[in-house]
């Protein structure tokens, strides 16, 4: 693992699953780093987690006053160039796309893609010249995904945000890429639905990905960190973690 011990690091959507992960294994390293979510409830608990390594403040990537003032606390909080951002923020609901409301939609899109370019676009002043952006997008953002369409969607216009990035902020030496999860084992796993729901997604994921089970989020965070601080002459690449299942499965 490269450098992280004195390292300056944001993880977005970092009070649970695979953004808490990656912010633990972050402070272990020995950086300081700035973790956001929207729930208070999660926010203490990774307060908890975390411990004073780590300033974790209440922000909602859909709220373009909340993404404004994130700006100017990571500023106040890390007091220098930020070295890795990680945007890892996410919503998705399942459901085929006869019952995709307007709302549902535009929720999609508000979390997943306006939230991550926005909060991107507002951040970058505060990124160090050759330091990494890490953005958080999904096997499903790509191909045929029943059922997903409106999260697939926008996880495309992430990953396509990713590529875009890369290109922009290429004169600063800020590496862009991204880290695709597949089936993931989180208190969510990763889905807006019921327990039974969730369930059967866990049940289809393992039936379904050729490694038969879920990833971690540690294993989730392992790539993000590597491609935040180890993958120094990788940009707009993106990297599978997903037991097999892009490469080696029909099923998804």
């Amino acid at each position: 693992m490269g450098e992280i011990r004195g390292s300056r690091a944001v993880v977005i959507g970092g009070s649970q699953g695979m953004g808490l992960a990656m912010a633990r294994a972050l402070v272990a390293g020995g950086a300081e780093v700035v973790v956001t979510g929207r729930d208070e409830k999660r926010l203490e608990e990774a307060r908890a987690v975390l411990g004073p390594s780590a300033h974790v403040v209440r922000s909602d990537v859909t709220s373009a006053a909340d993404r404004d003032a994130l700006a100017g606390r990571v500023g106040e909080l890390l007091g220098g160039g930020v070295d890795a951002l990680f945007v890892n923020q996410g919503y998705s609901r399942l459901g085929p796309f006869e019952e995709v409301t307007e709302e549902i939609y535009d929720r999609h899109f508000d979390v997943n893609a306006k939230g991550a370019f926005f909060t991107v676009q507002r951040l970058a002043p505060k990124l160090a010249d050759g330091g990494a952006v890490v953005f958080t997008t999904s096997v499903a953002d790509t191909g045929a995904n029943p059922g997903m369409m409106a999260y697939a969607g926008a996880k495309a216009a992430v990953w396509s945000f990713a590529q875009g990035f890369a290109a922009e902020l290429l004169p600063r030496r800020i590496r862009v890429n991204a880290v695709a999860p597949g089936f993931t084992d989180t208190p969510t796993m990763g889905v807006d639905a019921s327990e039974e729901q969730k369930a059967e997604f866990m049940r289809i994921g393992d039936e379904v990905t050729p490694m038969k089970r879920h990833a971690t989020v540690d294993e989730v965070a392992a790539t993000a960190l590597y491609l935040a601080y180890d993958a120094t002459f990788s940009t707009a690449v993106r990297v599978p973690v997903d037991g097999g299942l892009e490469a080696l499965s029909t099923a998804f």
